[in-house]
């Protein structure tokens, strides 16, 4: 298991100062001595620097701690999602209402197609009202036009017959009137 914290720099000062190993890994024998020794290693943690990788004593693996970078205030995180979301929203608020007033020009527009089309079919309306009027007044005289129609189509059809019949009639006659002639030579 990889020490961290204090342990690991006490290993990493351990490793780089061989003296002060062995110093502190024989015996105390006084009370001074021992206050020096914790001196200096203190003096050790925070003056040895650490560097990834190398190592003196080729059999000490030394170990760092992990540093996680500095966090940022979150206050200003929180104005900074806040405006993004209030830009966010403002785009679609703006888009929703720009497809609103789409919507409100073209039912304006439909609704002024819808009245011209109105106008259009009561003058329309009109006009047939109108045009029923006038054939309803024009009736009676188109009954007599049908009626003479009617007698003048009788009257073609006696002046047919009359032809006939004066073509019957002449061709008696000028027989008869052979008949005579003959009849006479005789």
């Amino acid at each position: 298991m990889a020490a961290t914290g204090d342990e690991a720099a006490a290993m990493d000062s351990i490793s780089r100062e061989p003296a002060a190993h062995s110093t502190a890994s024989s015996p105390p024998t006084s009370s001074s001595v021992q206050a020096e020794r914790s001196d200096e290693v203190a003096e050790n943690l925070v003056t040895a620097p650490k560097k990834p990788g190398t190592n003196s004593d080729g059999g000490v693996e030394t170990a760092e701690e992990a540093v996680e970078p500095a966090e940022p205030d979150i206050n200003e995180l929180g104005t900074d999602m806040f405006e993004k979301m209030a830009i966010f929203l403002q785009g679609e608020l703006t888009g929703t209402c720009e497809d609103y007033r789409l919507l409100e020009n073209m039912n304006k527009l439909t609704s002024l197609k819808y009245m011209e089309m109105k106008d259009i079919s009561i003058n329309i309306s009109r006009n047939l009202q109108d045009l029923n009027n006038k054939y309803a007044s024009l009736q009676p005289y188109l009954d007599q036009i049908n009626k003479i129609e009617e007698q003048v189509s009788a009257l073609e059809q006696a002046a047919y017959k009359l032809d006939a019949y004066s073509k019957k009639l002449g061709k008696m006659l000028n027989a008869h009137k052979w008949r005579r002639v003959f009849s006479a030579e005789m």
